[in-house]
């Protein structure tokens, strides 16, 4: 196979800068991975429209925009991989992340329904999915959530935004987060795959969570184990998340 071109984009740091390491590693051409994205937590409430439609037009429209301008070229050569990196939360919702997870459902509802059509021309469609990944954007992003001006809801949901949402998102961070290498390394094999699936869940460890919304689909499992989870089982959900770290702990030693 000849050399093959890679478009990766938001490659400044984090996920998309050790993809592109990764590419450039092995020499990999002729793909295109987007990986643009700016998050947002917090109450409703307190999130201006214009913050969320700065925050489509990223996530969603940028994607839309990139794959307008690279579907025809793909389709004369009848070939070609869109790789996108989207989340677990465009599986799962997740409390405060109403926004951002509303962007990644965009994303995967896109790429599902232009993957049938770009079957009929030969051109492969991957949705790349992590859950948690440490790394300078997911920092950011909490800093800025603990300096959130929250005069804008009412005082219950501010006092469960800063007294169990956060210190919760930290929790799961330090229990069940990769690195970007790790994110990257799996992406690398989801590129290099000769029949790549059109989703992967890059973390093992939180497949559980988000298999419990194809488990039941009235939607009612996941709404209740979340819910009993983050406001009536605090003991259940730490002991749940030092299992998981042990885990993560002995797949790291293998």
């Amino acid at each position: 196979m000849g050399p093959r071109r890679v478009l990766v984009t938001g490659c400044s740091s984090g996920i998309g800068l050790a993809v592109a390491a990764r590419l450039a590693k092995d020499e990999l051409r002729r793909f295109e991975v987007n990986n643009a994205g700016v998050g947002m937590i917090g109450p409703l409430e307190c999130q201006s429209i214009d913050a969320m439609k700065n925050l489509f037009d990223t996530n969603f429209f940028g994607l839309a925009r990139l794959v307008k301008e690279l579907l025809p070229d793909m389709k004369r050569r009848q070939s070609g991989h869109i790789v996108v990196m989207s989340s677990v939360m465009g599986i799962q919702g997740l409390l405060f992340n109403d926004v951002y997870s509303a962007s990644k459902f965009a994303v995967e509802g896109f790429c599902e329904s232009l993957a049938v059509q770009a079957m009929k021309f030969s051109i492969k469609t991957t949705l790349v999915e992590p859950g948690p990944v440490v790394t300078e954007f997911e920092r950011k992003v909490l800093e800025d959530a603990e300096k959130m001006d929250l005069s804008g809801t009412d005082e219950e949901t501010a006092k469960i935004f800063r007294e169990v949402y956060l210190p919760y998102s930290k929790k799961i961070f330090s229990s069940l987060g990769q690195t970007p290498e790790e994110v990257a390394e799996q992406t690398i094999k989801v590129i290099t795959a000769k029949e790549p699936p059109l989703r992967h869940q890059t973390n093992r460890l939180y497949m559980p969570m988000t298999a419990l919304k194809h488990a039941d689909p009235t939607g009612r499992l996941p709404l209740d184990t979340f819910y009993k989870m983050i406001f009536k089982h605090d003991s259940v959900f730490n002991a749940t998340l030092g299992v998981l770290r042990m885990l993560q702990r002995g797949a790291g030693k293998k």
